[in-house]
């Protein structure tokens, strides 16, 4: 489990690589030495570049431990903070937590270089847990009720400063987390409705992905985190959108959700600008999801299943034919980005919105133990096709 990034020498020049991609490039080298292409040293050189990464990828009973306690920790001093710690005044409640922040956060980087890879995670972690626990005991000091979605959105935004100033994935993690759930909460906290619910996924999506790309020039690691919490919130507003009973119904715009909407189009016009090759296809994917979710939202065929009708086919086709492709579309981006959580998340979400949509619409139709069988073909149709495009996509890249 990947806590933090390592400390390193800023003068080193050599790049991380796992044990698998070691082991492929001194095959390499050996054939290319066989051949004749280059020397020994040259060989040896170009190996030198390279090093392993055992620290940081082996999965570890210590590390979870360590990130278990962190989050017992912080979950507990959160708790302490709701509360209210009756015994002491407000303005020293403030004092003891931000004291806590503190220290977790200055001496975590104090003493880091010292730390172990898990230990400074863990420290970190405290770190993101402990401010949330600031700012609730600060809104709770100033009368603000502790359900008020900005104080997600700000607990969020001092947890995303800390993770780009010390380059910690743990940080991240914590703001990225909070951050969705304030995007989605905010919008929706005066009138909550299913075309709202997929507005904010989808444009976190578009967000998400497209910071992605624009991570790419430096920063893998966090782009690895925001690809995946992209791709994961465009399946989830295209299933949002696909549900019989998401409709327009009690929809009204708000200024978080146009705030929204041109944060996506920033997001995904500096990822435009400033992607590589293929990358700008992510950010267009992200958008088309949204697009097309939006006129599924708008394509209301009604919420009575009991009587389903040829309209009712249609949407439930074009709702599933679509998920397969985006399904696809995402294990190729997987293969491409040698990501597997990508494929995984892909074939979870398929088979999830397909047992949904087969209750949902087709239980009307299709009666007791021929819907198992039906659904169960259904399954294994989509199975054979989604695992032939993923064989397809990778022999095409080993061809390349």
């Amino acid at each position: 489990m990947t806590t933090s990034t390592p400390q390193r020498d800023p003068h080193d020049r050599t790049r991380d690589a796992t044990a698998v991609q070691l082991g492929w490039l001194h095959r390499e080298l050996a054939d290319w030495q066989a051949a004749g292409i280059i020397g020994a040293d040259q060989a040896a050189a170009i190996s030198a570049r390279y090093r392993t990464v055992r620290e940081t990828r082996r999965f570890s009973l210590g590390r979870l431990l360590l990130a278990l306690g962190a989050l017992f920790v912080g979950v507990g001093l959160i708790w302490l903070v709701a509360a209210n710690l009756d015994q002491l005044p407000p303005l020293l409640r403030f004092a003891v937590v931000a004291a806590f922040w503190l220290a977790f956060l200055v001496g975590g980087e104090l003493v880091g270089p010292r730390l172990s890879t898990g230990v400074l995670g863990a420290v970190r972690l405290l770190a993101a847990l402990t401010f949330g626990a600031t700012i609730f005991q600060a809104a709770q000091s100033m009368q603000v009720p502790a359900y008020e979605p900005l104080l997600l959105g700000l607990w969020s935004a001092g947890t995303l400063l800390h993770a780009y100033a010390t380059r910690s994935l743990v940080p991240l993690l914590v703001g990225i987390a909070t951050g969705m759930v304030w995007w989605t909460w905010q919008p929706l906290a005066d009138s909550g409705n299913g075309a709202g619910v997929v507005l904010a996924l989808g444009t976190a999506s578009v967000l998400a992905v497209s910071l992605a790309v624009v991570h790419d020039r430096g920063l893998d690691l966090f782009a690895a985190a925001w690809r995946t919490l992209g791709c994961a919130l465009a399946m989830a507003a295209l299933f949002v959108a696909a549900v019989p009973y998401t409709t327009t119904d009690g929809f009204e715009w708000n200024t978080w959700l146009v705030l929204e909407l041109a944060a996506a189009g920033v997001a995904a016009t500096a990822a435009l600008v400033l992607a590589r090759g293929n990358a700008r296809w992510e950010p267009l994917g992200a958008l088309g999801v949204l697009a097309f979710s939006v006129l599924m939202v708008l394509w209301d065929t009604g919420t009575d299943t009991s009587s389903v009708g040829l309209d009712d086919w249609a949407h439930a086709a074009v709702g599933v034919a679509a998920y397969v492709v985006v399904a696809v579309g995402l294990a190729a981006l997987g293969t491409l980005r040698d990501t597997p959580v990508l494929t995984v998340i892909a074939m979870m979400a398929l088979v999830v919105f397909t047992t949904f949509q087969s209750f949902a619409v087709f239980a009307a139709i299709i009666q007791g133990a021929w819907l198992f069988v039906v659904l169960g073909l259904v399954f294994l149709g989509t199975g054979f096709l989604f695992d032939r495009a993923r064989r397809g996509i990778s022999a095409n890249l080993e061809g390349a």
